[in-house]
């Protein structure tokens, strides 16, 4: 992934999103598909101070070994989600998040890993702009969303998982189970590029 897209304001600064590292095996492949899109970005481990990020644009919260979306012990992610910009929870970090703001997360009854049929909502907002409303994307979790916090609500299901993805109704906090970088999710560029052009609407707007 060498090239740098020009989908970001020409003339302007380049987006600035950093990735959050929860101990995810595919965190460098979401800081890679950021580069890919022409994104200033950075890993930074979850434990990093919250004065110690950088001024961003947006956050993505990475993936993490089994049972840590479920205990909360996700570094300071919850310091971070007090930031006022756009953030987009993966796999854990959606657990995480869903937990933060009341909902739940509990151990799968199907766990999955490998591809997987996903299905849109009527209503799946700007993260899946551009994308059918079926689509193969890749996962990897024993732990899944059982409750989803108030304010939020479902924008995607497989058979085996009701909260493939989820959106407050501000639209600035997202979250997927499956990994959009992962080459196997059949529109995980798109995906992030939604995210890009969510982060730079928000910053246009400030």
């Amino acid at each position: 992934m060498a090239r740098l897209d020009t989908l970001l304001v020409m003339g302007d600064a380049p987006l600035v999103i950093d990735v959050i590292d929860n101990g995810g095996q595919w965190t460098h492949r979401e800081w890679r598909m950021l580069r890919y899109l022409g994104v200033d970005t950075k890993i930074f481990p979850n434990d990093t101070p919250l004065e110690e990020l950088r001024d961003v644009d947006g956050l993505i919260l990475s993936g993490g070994a089994a049972r840590v979306g479920l205990t909360g012990e996700l570094g300071r992610c919850g310091d971070y989600l007090s930031l006022d910009v756009p953030i987009l929870g993966i796999c854990a970090g959606l657990q995480f998040m869903a937990g933060f703001y009341g909902g739940k997360a509990a151990e799968a009854d199907e766990p999955e890993f490998g591809a997987a049929t996903m299905r849109l909502s009527d209503d799946p907002g700007p993260l899946f702009s551009a994308t059918p409303s079926e689509q193969i994307v890749w996962e990897s979790h024993n732990d899944e969303v059982v409750d989803v916090p108030e304010n939020f609500r479902i924008t995607a299901s497989s058979d085996s998982c009701r909260v493939q993805a989820m959106q407050n109704d501000s639209g600035d906090r997202l979250g997927v189970q499956f990994h959009p970088e992962v080459n196997d999710s059949e529109f995980g560029e798109t995906i992030f590029r939604n995210f890009v052009s969510i982060c730079d609407r928000a910053r246009k707007t400030d």
